[in-house]
């Protein structure tokens, strides 16, 4: 079984988390139970990454806040929330802290896979993006001071003249540092190398 295909489910009530793991079981996935947020959270450093399913409402740590816990952690695993008939309030807040759906109890089955199958599309674009920005954030940590500052006078559109002009450098030099950049950053052309940036500030 992949990793990206482990679901942590979070709910305090056993029926349901028991329903829950059955039924992403049969549905092919690995599925770890936890009996409230806090008990999760006691274990998130040892456990692979995957779709978490949490109840919004729970003793102690709600939903929500363990959303907010995971943001401030940095954890960039997806999380769909389960909420209970009058909740959509607080499944909209959810959303708005970055959980990729929610579901309203009673829920269909296929509703639950459908939503992980995206949650899982989610994650997977997400670790892809974190690679890049670390590749890029690599290859700009080998630039030379100098070079870093040509690269903010072109990203910024400066022309070469300009740069010069401001570096108290000529042209022709600017161009030598410009191609020495491109080649370290490995950009093809100028709009990637603008990209390159964009993605390692994002």
């Amino acid at each position: 079984m992949r990793a990206e295909l482990l679901v942590h489910v979070i709910d305090d009530d056993d029926a349901v988390r028991d329903s829950l793991a059955f039924l992403l079981d049969t549905a092919d996935f690995l599925v770890r139970t936890y009996e409230s947020a806090d008990a999760f959270l006691a274990k998130l450093p040892t456990l692979d990454p995957g779709c978490i399913i949490t109840d919004v409402r729970m003793p102690g740590l709600s939903g929500l806040d363990l959303v907010r816990r995971l943001n401030e952690m940095g954890v960039g695993m997806p999380v769909i929330v389960i909420t209970g008939h009058g909740d959509v309030p607080l499944a909209v807040e959810a959303m708005k802290g970055g959980v990729i759906d929610f579901i309203e109890k009673p829920f269909d089955d296929d509703v639950i896979l459908k939503a992980l199958k995206t949650a899982f599309e989610v994650g997977e674009h997400r670790n892809h993006r974190d690679e890049e920005r670390a590749a890029v954030a690599a290859r700009l940590g080998m630039l030379s001071a100098r070079e870093r500052q040509v690269l903010n006078g072109v990203v910024a559109g400066q022309p070469n003249k300009v740069v010069a002009h401001e570096l108290g450098i000529s042209p022709r030099t600017v161009e030598v540092y410009r191609a020495n950049l491109m080649t370290k950053m490995q950009a093809a052309s100028l709009s990637e190398l603008v990209r390159m940036v964009l993605t390692a500030e994002a």
